[in-house]
């Protein structure tokens, strides 16, 4: 008869959901496993965490570097590659590389990111298009969605589901080397804050806007009464 624990303890996450599994009480044996699928690759959960960071970073920058506030879409390296015709959109496929390679360093399989592999190829091609291809650059975003893949990946392998380090790459590393060596960034609001920089700043710029926009309006409403007589 097939051993149905040992069956469970193989694929833990998958079967069960990762947590779903945990709290039946098999904690210590899924705990194994993610640390043995570690191990196989050589990894300790610090160097994955690290390298899911660089990973989130090289797609801010190549596919919202510039974003709406509280989303992640945004406007990245990658389109801004692709108003140079050609030339532009293939130097964005051999940068999108990178992100391939930073998921192998982490282990995931090419036959996981051949999704993202095929999503970069279709940025390419539609990107040689001009001005529609560097608008549709904008909502295809290969970078995204080989990180996308790669946490899925380490969540099921590794048991590794944090997200803070993902949501902002760049102000998280910055917070984290502040933590060493101040108790005050360890402070929950601190740090909530110091995460959602750019999106203070974001709603203080349309708040901005929009009090210029109607001060412009009001302006030339008031020119046009003077002037016309209505």
């Amino acid at each position: 008869m097939k051993d149905v624990n040992s069956t469970h303890v193989k694929k833990p996450s998958r079967l069960f959901g990762g947590r779903d599994y945990l709290n039946k009480g098999n904690n210590s044996q899924v705990q194994q496993v993610f640390a043995d699928n570690l191990a196989k690759q050589g990894l300790t959960r610090e160097q994955v965490i690290a390298t899911e960071r660089k990973l989130a970073k090289f797609a801010n920058t190549m596919d919202s570097l510039v974003r709406i506030p509280f989303t992640q879409q945004g406007i990245g390296a990658d389109a801004a590659l692709s108003t140079v015709p050609i030339a532009g959109d293939v130097a964005g496929l051999i940068l999108t590389g990178y992100a391939f390679i930073l998921g192998r360093q982490l282990g995931v399989p090419v036959s996981k990111m051949t999704p993202a592999i095929k999503l970069a190829f279709i940025d390419m091609v539609v990107g040689v298009v001009p001005a529609v291809g560097t608008l549709l650059d904008i909502f295809i975003r290969p970078s995204r969605k080989t990180l996308t893949i790669v946490h899925q990946h380490l969540q099921d392998e590794y048991g590794i589901d944090d997200t803070m380090h993902l949501q902002r790459p760049f102000l998280h590393e910055s917070l984290e080397n502040k933590q060493q060596n101040s108790k005050l960034w360890r402070n929950p609001v601190v740090a909530w804050l110091h995460l959602r920089i750019p999106d203070i700043l974001g709603i203080i710029v349309l708040l901005l806007l929009g009090w210029l926009m109607w001060s412009v309006g009001s302006w030339v409403l008031g020119m046009f009464d003077r002037n016309t007589g209505f």
